[in-house]
């Protein structure tokens, strides 16, 4: 069974994010309040937001793809310090409470797989991501919420 880590995004960019007060695309950075109808997925330490938290709104340029595929993405950071996410052979919490998400396999080119993506609720997709992952031709992963098209997180394999 291939192994396989969430990478959330750089401490150095959330860093970036909470002390410039500007996104990647130059925007103001937002502040968003969590309550308990309204929660926001931290792309650093990969949880959800708890209410009465804050959480950063703004543009992350992806890392890859690159060329063709690359986009930048809306993404939510919690507004203090959080602990860089670690997870190995377990999907990041952020994936999991998801309604619909969004798997998307990239090659060494940085070509998408389009035989592997595959749109789910995010507790279900273990299935596709590990076929995916599975797959040769797979460099790495993708997951985005599948509505707005946010980055949630990269996956990739874990070798030994």
């Amino acid at each position: 069974m291939t192994r396989f880590r969430c990478v959330p995004i750089a401490t150095e960019v959330a860093k970036r994010f909470r002390t410039s007060g500007q996104d990647d695309r130059g925007n103001p950075i937002r502040r968003v309040g969590v309550t308990m109808s309204a929660s926001f997925p931290c792309r650093h330490c990969l949880q959800l937001g708890q209410p009465g938290e804050t959480m950063l709104l703004g543009s992350y340029d992806l890392p890859e793809p690159r060329g063709i595929y690359w986009t930048p993405s809306p993404i939510f950071l919690h507004e203090t310090d959080c602990p860089r996410a670690e997870t190995v052979d377990t999907l990041a919490p952020i994936v999991r409470a998801n309604p619909l998400v969004s798997v998307r396999a990239y090659d060494a080119d940085h070509q998408c797989l389009y035989d592997l993506g595959h749109v789910c609720s995010g507790s279900e997709v273990e299935v596709p991501l590990r076929r995916a992952l599975g797959d040769p031709r797979t460099r790495f992963v993708n997951i985005h919420t599948a509505r707005p098209g946010c980055l949630l997180s990269r996956v990739e394999r874990v070798t030994d």
